[in-house]
């Protein structure tokens, strides 16, 4: 399928654009309802549990409207049969996994654990699994026995990356958004139309969530947006690419979701360079840095809404311009994604490098070893930014 005729179906298809629609209507009308509900309850970010940029008590439920915006058109509109319906059953209930830490607090390890169990709806009861890969010159690698933990740490790890980049004002909401439309684009493209209105109406109500959430936000989608909307991504790159055994439905959910990964990773990375737990707060995720070193918040989102655009980008083009279409080697496809490939890597390292993920000494071929006195300063910086509320 072209990329052309991809877009004509998702217009075409009263699924995809209804369910857009009444997702982003009905989340739009809930979200102020939500609003009123948290400050009358007190259910207030005061960022006691993590660091926060935000100055001043916000609510922070917002994603119960983002939850019912999916779910309604998912009743309304969707054919509930199959892993669907496991995935709609999973919605509600990874939700109240979210209040619950949203109002009384939960340890990451439980969430994680909730979520887990959450993703044993659709991937045992409704045999949601992928079970073979394609890799470069490897071939089909199937998975075995191995498919169903492959895929709960799939689901749950893509809800915990949503939640740990939602900590500040419309990020999470826009890569979603983005995250969501490529994985439309890209179903459809498979002829898996279920999935793709689905990943529309997540994609529609995270566009009109951003109307409260944007720079300066009204509210917070909190822990029962954040881990709703990563499960729900995390089962439609399940059902919508993974379960394709060509090398780009590997490669499109790792590119669509390639900021959240690599932000996670970094920070992971940093706190075990400096023996801290790799799920302790701190402030090194890829929006921290951005604000250090000057850019506002709407500067901040909009350059890596961008990245992750850029990147979506490229997965598409790998799928509707694909290098070995039918199995053998296009010279001038291939040129096309090599070329555009160099460029947006090109552009990741300028991004990670701005950030001071990596810096100027990281380039040298030969350099001698950091001094103590940089390595205890460079220690003592982070020991800081930990402690800072």
């Amino acid at each position: 399928m072209s990329f052309a005729d991809a877009l004509r179906g998702l217009v075409s298809e009263p699924a995809v654009a209804w369910g857009f629609l009444v997702a982003a209507a009905l989340t739009l009308a809930l979200t102020p309802v939500v609003q009123r509900l948290a400050v009358r309850y007190d259910l207030l970010d005061h960022g006691g549990d993590r660091p926060r940029i935000h100055r001043g008590p916000i609510p922070r439920i917002g994603g119960l409207a983002i939850a019912v915006g999916i779910l309604v058109p998912a009743l309304a509109f969707l054919d509930l049969s199959g892993a669907i319906l496991g995935i709609v059953i999973g919605i509600p209930l990874v939700a109240a996994v979210g209040v619950v830490d949203d109002v009384r607090g939960l340890s990451a390890s439980v969430k994680l654990l909730a979520v887990t169990l959450v993703a044993c709806v659709p991937v045992i009861g409704f045999d949601m699994t992928f079970d073979r890969i394609g890799l470069p010159f490897l071939g089909i690698i199937d998975f075995g026995p191995a498919a169903v933990p492959i895929t709960l740490v799939w689901i749950a790890l893509v809800a915990n990356l949503v939640n740990l980049i939602d900590g500040m004002d419309a990020l999470a909401a826009g890569i979603v958004a983005i995250a969501a439309a490529s994985f439309a684009l890209l179903a459809v493209s498979f002829g898996r139309v279920e999935v793709a209105a689905l990943a529309a109406m997540v994609c529609g109500a995270t566009v009109a969530f951003l109307r409260h959430n944007y720079h300066p936000a009204t509210i917070f989608m909190g822990d029962t947006g954040a881990l709703t909307l990563g499960f729900v991504l995390g089962a439609l790159a399940v059902e919508g690419a993974l379960k394709n055994a060509a090398t780009i439905a590997l490669a499109a959910p790792l590119l669509i979701m390639a900021v959240p990964i690599l932000d996670t990773s970094f920070v992971v990375a940093k706190r075990l360079k400096y023996g801290r737990r790799p799920w302790a707060p701190d402030q090194n995720h890829f929006y921290h840095r951005f604000l250090r070193i000057g850019y506002t918040q709407r500067r901040t989102a909009a350059y890596l809404h961008v990245w992750a655009a850029v990147l979506a980008g490229y997965s598409m083009l790998l799928r509707f311009v694909p290098p070995r279409p039918g199995g053998e080697w296009d010279a001038s496809h291939t040129i096309l994604a090599g070329a555009v490939g160099l460029g947006v890597l090109a552009g990741s390292v300028w991004m990670v490098y701005e950030l001071e993920i990596l810096k100027a000494r990281h380039f040298r071929l030969r350099r001698a070893a950091p001094s103590v006195e940089e390595e205890g300063a460079e220690a003592a910086v982070e020991e800081v930014l930990e402690a800072t509320p």
